[in-house]
């Protein structure tokens, strides 16, 4: 119900240039650019100034988006009010999230709520966080397993409401026999003449394992970059090199060890849940949410 135009409009204003606007929208630069002209005549304001490649924002597209957020807050709650008044719990549950998270914690989640409630068609995606965001936002997905990252919003975005689900420990993966696979943990340091094989540099992964090691003080040396994790550890299995591995994701049938990182600086990374700002008191968010965090005690693993 809330005009397309203006999430546009914040999607331009987010990343500077029509052209980067249109990749994050999966749309063509000319229909970006057509949107944005449309609305700026019906508002009867110009809402762009062009700046050298870029654009740049006037004061009137600022007070546009102000209100957009209210009426989309608005919007998320009137729905989630009226949502309330029945009586049974059904309909669509679109889940998104890294594919870590969706097999460990949204599977489980997922069958608990078909269980639980027979009239509710839980659908998920497996996609990256900023690709997740992006989702919600077109309202393609109510609730996202994410990763907070450089690209991600941060969390006083006010289109989103985004809670801590639980801390994910990081360990070395080294292959069986390795002089680094001791059972009582290694210092990550330790690794730093090792070759690295790292999940591609745009998955959610990749800032995590260059801040852990930068934080160890050195810079890993990558030979090898693949996707998934059954072929990262079939890479390390060969003895080709080491790499991080969440502990939330369980091991492949692989000659592989896991090793635990000692130290205060033993790197994590936190898995939020994100939904509309607005949607959470959605009764099918609210029971997705809920099966959610019921998942979480078996594999806690913050400490």
């Amino acid at each position: 119900m809330i005009d397309h135009r203006l999430h546009v409009l914040r999607t331009l204003a987010e990343h500077g240039t029509v052209t980067a606007t249109a990749a994050a929208l999966h749309l063509t630069p000319s229909a970006v650019s057509q949107q944005l002209r449309l609305l700026a005549r019906d508002l009867e304001v110009d809402l762009l100034r062009p700046e050298g490649r870029r654009v740049r924002l006037t004061p009137a597209a600022h007070i546009v988006l102000r209100h957009a957020d209210a009426l989309r807050l608005q919007w998320e709650e009137a729905q989630a009010e009226l949502a309330q008044q029945s009586t049974v719990l059904g309909g669509t549950l679109r889940l998104c999230g890294v594919s870590s998270a969706l097999a460990t914690l949204a599977a489980p989640a997922v069958a608990g709520l078909r269980k639980a409630y027979p009239l509710v068609e839980p659908l998920v995606t497996e996609e990256e966080s900023t690709e997740c965001y992006r989702l919600l936002l077109a309202e393609e997905a109510d609730i996202a397993l994410v990763l907070p990252g450089p690209d991600a919003p941060p969390v006083t975005d006010p289109r989103f409401e985004q809670t801590p689900l639980t801390t994910d420990r990081q360990d070395l993966l080294v292959a069986e026999g390795h002089r680094l696979a001791r059972p009582g943990g290694v210092h990550l340091l330790e690794a730093a003449d090792q070759a690295w094989i790292v999940k591609k540099h745009n998955n959610d992964t990749f800032p995590l394992v260059a801040a852990a090691c930068a934080a160890a003080g050195f810079t890993p040396r990558i030979t090898h970059q693949v996707k998934e994790w059954y072929a990262v550890s079939s890479l390390v299995a060969e003895g080709l090199g080491v790499c991080l591995i969440p502990r939330i994701v369980p091991l492949p049938q692989h000659a592989v060890t896991r090793v635990p990182l000692l130290g205060g600086s033993a790197p994590a990374r936190q898995l939020l849940t994100a939904v509309r700002r607005g949607s959470a008191g959605h009764p099918l968010v609210k029971a997705g949410l809920e099966a959610l965090r019921s998942t979480v005690s078996p594999h806690a693993v913050g400490g």
